[in-house]
C-alpha cells in the first residue's frame, strides 16, 4: 500500500511538472506551517505548492522528458517543496520573495541582521525573569514593579547563532527577528535553469550590486589618481589634503 501511494504521488507530481512551463524547487527547512498556509492563500490563482519528499521529487523529475531537467536532481534540498506557476521566472521569484513575514527566534537560528534591545520599561513583572535577561546578556533592573532594560544593547550580530536563553527573552519581549518564507533554490523555465544567485538580482538586489560596483570603481580611480567626471571633486579634495599635509610638515620643520 505504501509503495502504491508513493507511485501515485510520483505520477501526480510528474503530471504537474509536464503541465507547467515554470516551476521552482524550494527549501521548507524551518518554515512554520502557519506561514506556509498564509503563503498558499496569497498565491492562490497564480501558483500552487506541493510539499513532497526528496525521493518522490527525484523520481518525478526522472520521469519527465523536459530539456535539462536532470540538472535539478543535483540541487534538491533535504526538505523540498515544488511551486508551479505560469508567471515568468524572475517575476515569479520576486512575487514569492516578497511573501516573507517576521517570526520569533528559536535556539540555533541564525540572526539575519543585528538584533538590538532598546533601553526602557517592559510589560514583564519583576521576578525570576530578570536572571533570564542577565543570561542573555541584557542589563536589566526593576522599575515600578516591572522589569526594565537599563541600556541599549546589541544581543546578536548578523550571522550569529541565537542561544536558547536569548530566544526565550526575545519571545517575552515580543521581538520577532527571523524572516521566514519560501526559500527558492532554483526555478526551471522552458529548459532554462535559474539558481538563487541569479534570481536574487531581481529588483533591489540588482540595483545594490550596481551601486557597489560603482563605488568600488570610484574608490579605485581616486586611489590611482585617474581623473573622470565622477571623481574630479574627490581628486581635488585629496590633492588639497595632501598639499596641506606637506605644508604643515614643512612649517613644522622650520
Amino acid at each position: 500500500m505504501v509503495r502504491e501511494n508513493k507511485l501515485k504521488e510520483v505520477e501526480e507530481l510528474k503530471k504537474l511538472i509536464d503541465e507547467y512551463p515554470i516551476f521552482g524547487i524550494v527549501d521548507t527547512y524551518k518554515l512554520p506551517s502557519k506561514q506556509l498556509q498564509e503563503i498558499r492563500k496569497k498565491i492562490r490563482g497564480n501558483a500552487i505548492i506541493r510539499i513532497c519528499k526528496k525521493s518522490v521529487l527525484k523520481h518525478a523529475l526522472k520521469g519527465s522528458n523536459k530539456k535539462n531537467i536532470e540538472e535539478l536532481e543535483k540541487i534538491i534540498p533535504l526538505q523540498p517543496a515544488i511551486v508551479f506557476s505560469k508567471t515568468e521566472a524572475f517575476k515569479f521569484y520576486g512575487m514569492i520573495d516578497k511573501m516573507k513575514s517576521q517570526t520569533s527566534a528559536k535556539a540555533g537560528d541564525v540572526a539575519p541582521d543585528y538584533i538590538k534591545v532598546f533601553a526602557g520599561p517592559t510589560v514583564l513583572m519583576a521576578g525570576p525573569a530578570i536572571s533570564e535577561f542577565t543570561k542573555a546578556g541584557i542589563p536589566a533592573g526593576v522599575e515600578e514593579g516591572k522589569i526594565a532594560v537599563k541600556k541599549d544593547v546589541v544581543v546578536a550580530k548578523k550571522g550569529g547563532v541565537i542561544s536558547k536563553d536569548l530566544a526565550g527573552v526575545l519571545r517575552k519581549l515580543n521581538i520577532q527577528p527571523i524572516l521566514v518564507g519560501l526559500n527558492i533554490v532554483v526555478i526551471y523555465e522552458n529548459g532554462m535553469i535559474y539558481k538563487k544567485d541569479a534570481l536574487s538580482l531581481v529588483g533591489e538586489g540588482y540595483l545594490n550590486k550596481l551601486k557597489d560596483a560603482f563605488n568600488q570603481a570610484l574608490n579605485l580611480s581616486v586611489f590611482i589618481c585617474y581623473p573622470t567626471r565622477d571623481n574630479i571633486k574627490n581628486l581635488l579634495a585629496k590633492a588639497y589634503r595632501q598639499a596641506k599635509a606637506i605644508e604643515n610638515k614643512i612649517g613644522g620643520a622650520k
